[in-house]
């Protein structure tokens, strides 16, 4: 690395921005029983454990609820036909709130899967590395002190700028693990209301909304591919501009670069849920 304060100050933000990336990429393929060793994991399996129990009280009171409000009388309930639909109903109601941890890794599998075919048909097999030109780090030591002056505000600003975001993109990612395991934790619960016809709207909502936190991660590595493209044909540096000039452009075209990454990972959970109709 360049003994220039001001080169060093840029590639340490860079670096910082790389590793972030790195660790994205990384957990798009991870888990969430494996995540952060599965420690967690185990917190939430037990959680689920003990509201499955409030779970299958509540199927029998959406199941009784559901039955009186779709049945006009009780001499209807008696109809075979009937009390065989009604019997299939709460049986599957059953298991979904019995085996729903099941269901929603298995969900997770699917568009995991999904994820991995994105990533093996870009051809890119880790997210690309910003690094800055060697043009611009040679103009930039042969500046004097004076001149280096206003290459310490412009790289102050933009390593300031480019150290927030790498930090807002690794914890939106880590957000979309926060709502994976609330969603499985409180499962028992909303899937309960399958039991009742006036009710399993809540359900399949529920299901739904599981499917687009899983989703996101499609998103966020398409974004994440985006970005390593155009990280690999870096913005053109004007070598016959002053060093000032230089920085501020290419510092100002890389944090646009970058927010436009991070607002699509932002974004994600919106994009999802507006092309599931939620």
């Amino acid at each position: 690395m360049s003994d220039n304060w001001v080169v060093q100050n840029l590639q340490n933000a860079l670096n910082t921005w790389n590793e972030k990336l790195a660790e994205v990429w990384q957990f798009l393929t991870v888990s969430p029983e494996s995540f952060k060793g599965g420690g967690i994991w185990k917190v939430i399996l037990n959680i689920n454990g003990a509201v499955q129990a409030i779970g299958l009280a509540l199927l029998v009171l959406f199941f009784l609820v559901g039955m009186a409000r779709t049945s006009a009388s009780l001499d209807e309930v008696k109809r075979p036909e009937h009390a065989l639909k009604l019997f299939i109903r709460f049986a599957i109601a059953k298991g979904v709130v019995t085996y729903g941890l099941e269901l929603m890794m298995a969900i997770f599998t699917i568009i995991q899967g999904v994820v991995s075919t994105i990533m093996r048909s870009s051809g890119i097999a880790a997210a690309g590395k910003t690094t800055l030109p060697k043009e611009m780090v040679k103009a930039i030591e042969d500046c004097g002190f004076f001149e280096s002056i206003p290459l310490w505000a412009v790289t102050l600003i933009g390593s300031l700028v480019i150290t927030v975001l790498s930090f807002i993109i690794i914890l939106t990612v880590y957000g979309r693990f926060f709502k994976l395991y609330m969603y499985t934790a409180i499962a028992p619960i909303p899937l309960s209301t399958f039991a009742g016809q006036p009710t399993q709207n809540v359900g399949i909502s529920f299901l739904k909304g599981y499917a687009a936190v899983c989703l996101e991660g499609a998103i966020i590595v398409l974004a994440c591919i985006i970005f390593t493209k155009f990280a690999s044909t870096p913005p053109v540096v004007d070598a016959d501009a002053a060093p000032a000039a230089m920085v501020w452009k290419y510092v100002g075209e890389l944090v646009f670069n970058m927010l436009v990454l991070v607002g699509s990972v932002k974004m994600s959970d919106a994009i999802v849920r507006e092309m599931m109709g939620l």
